[in-house]
């Protein structure tokens, strides 16, 4: 199972509003992130910079994202995209990060 983790940025003052949408995250979304091998998912906030970290397990060699092209993840990104920085497509701007230390 592959590990993979990266970065994204919040806008200011939408933290509890970040929290409230995945808290109700969609169920076919969540399905979809299953189906396609995401395991152990979980976005940390860093608040002093409003620095979303993002770690999953994926099985296979793809993760979340690699589902850009479907019309769920689409529709997701549209949601959100009033409340982080985002790409001319609403993607999230996503930083890949390396990992340097992994203790199981």
């Amino acid at each position: 199972m592959k590990r993979v983790g990266f970065k994204m940025k919040l806008k200011p003052g939408q933290e509890a509003e970040y929290a409230k949408r995945h808290a109700e995250l969609w169920p076919e979304l969540e399905e979809l992130l299953h189906e396609s091998g995401v395991r152990d998912y979980v976005i940390y906030l860093d608040r002093e910079t409003n620095t979303l970290f993002a770690s999953q397990k994926v099985e296979g060699e793809s993760g979340s994202q690699d589902l850009g092209s479907l019309e769920i993840v689409q529709k997701w990104w549209a949601f959100m995209a009033d409340i982080m920085e985002t790409n001319a497509d609403n993607s999230p701007v996503t930083i890949p990060l390396e990992e340097v230390f992994y203790l199981e």
